[in-house]
């Protein structure tokens, strides 16, 4: 099984969304994240998608597929040329008084950011690889964590080609 990243540029209309998580769910292809948000043109939405396969003949097909709604500019897979991805987890931990230092020491180590605390709880928000969000959710089992909301990964391209001139 592996991990694609694809990047899909689409009209910023209702139901795109839908459509485009319909037509990859129906191809039998697990979707591990998604999530969507503007670009630098406003009526642009651009669509994250991380999913696992065992045969790229079907998610080429997909991409195939993809490419041919409507609403649909452009569909890259990320996984051709270099990129990047980060994710933003929001994780609140049950702490007591005295931990609290401790966890503001474990949190800086892994370049987190306490954002909220009260009496029992804190909230960390962390940003980086998904290794890295891992290690520190491994680090936290001490703990008990009583929430947790994690973005998926956000890709882009590296160097000065953008998904829209791929």
């Amino acid at each position: 099984m592996m991990k694609q990243h694809l990047a899909i540029l689409c009209d910023n209309k209702p139901g795109v969304l839908t459509h485009v998580a319909g037509l990859i769910s129906r191809r039998a292809i697990n979707i591990e994240y998604i999530n969507a948000g503007y670009t630098e043109e406003p009526d642009v939405t651009r669509i994250n998608i991380v999913v696992s396969v065992e045969d790229q003949r079907a998610l080429n097909q997909a991409i195939l597929q993809l490419a041919r709604l409507i609403d649909v500019i452009k569909v890259v897979n990320l996984d051709e040329a270099p990129f990047i991805s980060y994710e933003l987890a929001m994780i609140k931990v049950k702490v007591e008084p005295s931990q609290l230092s401790e966890l503001a020491n474990l949190a800086e180590l892994f370049h987190a950011k306490i954002v909220d605390v009260n009496p029992g709880a804190v909230v960390m928000r962390v940003t980086g690889r998904e290794d890295h969000i891992e290690a520190l959710l491994q680090m936290l089992k001490g703990y008990e964590i009583l929430e947790m909301a994690r973005t998926g990964q956000i890709s882009l391209s590296r160097g000065n080609n953008s998904v829209k001139n791929m």
